[in-house]
């Protein structure tokens, strides 16, 4: 007479073939996205457009936004695998090639264009030049970051040496900015948006030069993401650049006041006045790019500027940074 087999060797044999049935079957592509910013800011507007105006969930995207609070750190988190794709500066990328290619990070699609940061002067001046610097303070942004070699940038071509000629303040942390400036520190300061509107309208400064407009165009904030995650994903990073080329002919297409209302749930923290000046200011320098392409010569800008800066670790070629074909295919209409 057979023996009955116990029911919790049923249990244990049901387990063990649905665990195999499991592991036999191909898994379903998730449709989520885990994006890091560098900041958060309205220099991304496009961004928050294609999350508001829905572009992305056309896309069948679902996007879990993360603030990676700054470059060094958004870097981590992307090349740790606790994200898919991050927004941030080329030069991150630069930086993290030129010191090892055991995790090779692209950049496949660029937002802004331009740099995003602006001359603030503690006393209007009615006609400035950018002689005017010299010999003043000028409270600026972190060494090794766009923000500062931008600057240092303008300052070359406008006849000035940078830390000879101009006295450059770095010892204070990006978030403190603003509240140093507003306590005296610097003749000048080089801020982002809307720090720099907020201080203007509160009369305590007045911005009086866009870097953005003095350096030319490249690519300023890009899409990063491991080169192995989009040979494993081409689907999801089509959909994802194309949800952002849509938003950027949107912001392209439509007024500062529209924009502004279309981004107003992602900064409640500031009014509606600073957001519609915010984006008109950067709408009429041209910051927000109109096409993910990151072209070749402007990249080759960027390289340049780093280089001048003597912050260039080493000069990675175009082809092998930057993924073009991505957003070439979506702008063709892929």
């Amino acid at each position: 007479m057979a023996k009955k087999i116990k029911p919790f060797c049923i249990r244990l044999l049901i387990f063990c073939i649905v665990c195999l049935l499991a592991a036999c079957s191909p898994s379903t592509p998730s449709n989520q996205i885990r994006l890091v910013e560098v900041t958060h800011s309205l220099f991304y507007a496009p961004q928050y457009v294609a999350l508001s105006k829905g572009f992305f969930k056309q896309e069948g995207l679902n996007i879990v936004l993360t603030n990676g609070n700054g470059g060094d750190k958004t870097m981590a988190t992307l090349l740790s695998g606790d994200a898919d794709i991050a927004l941030v500066g080329a030069e991150a990328a630069i930086y993290v090639t030129a010191r090892s290619t055991n995790q090779p990070v692209n950049a496949f699609a660029q937002l802004t264009q331009t740099d995003g940061t602006f001359l603030v002067s503690r006393t209007p001046i009615s006609s400035f030049k950018w002689s005017m610097l010299k010999g003043k303070n000028l409270l600026g942004q972190r060494r090794g970051g766009m923000p500062q070699m931008v600057s240092e940038y303008v300052q070359r071509i406008n006849g000035l040496a940078p830390h000879q000629d101009v006295n450059i303040i770095q010892n204070v942390d990006f978030k403190n900015l603003g509240n140093a400036f507003l306590a005296g520190t610097g003749d000048f300061a080089q801020l982002f948006e809307p720090t720099a509107s907020k201080i203007e309208q509160a009369g305590k400064g007045t911005i009086v030069a866009s870097f953005g407009k003095d350096s030319g165009r490249l690519p300023y904030t890009c899409y990063l993401a491991k080169e192995k995650w989009l040979a494993q994903h081409p689907d999801l990073a089509r959909r994802f650049t194309r949800a952002i080329y849509q938003a950027q002919q949107w912001v392209a297409s439509h007024s500062a006041e529209e924009v502004a209302t279309a981004i107003q749930s992602h900064f409640p923290d500031t009014s509606k006045d600073i957001l519609i000046r915010v984006v008109k200011r950067y709408q009429e320098q041209q910051s927000y790019a109109t096409s993910p392409m990151i072209e070749k010569p402007e990249y080759n800008h960027l390289l340049r500027i780093m280089k001048e800066s003597g912050e260039l670790p080493k000069s990675i070629p175009y082809s092998e940074l930057v993924n073009s074909e991505i957003a070439s295919h979506v702008v063709k209409g892929g």
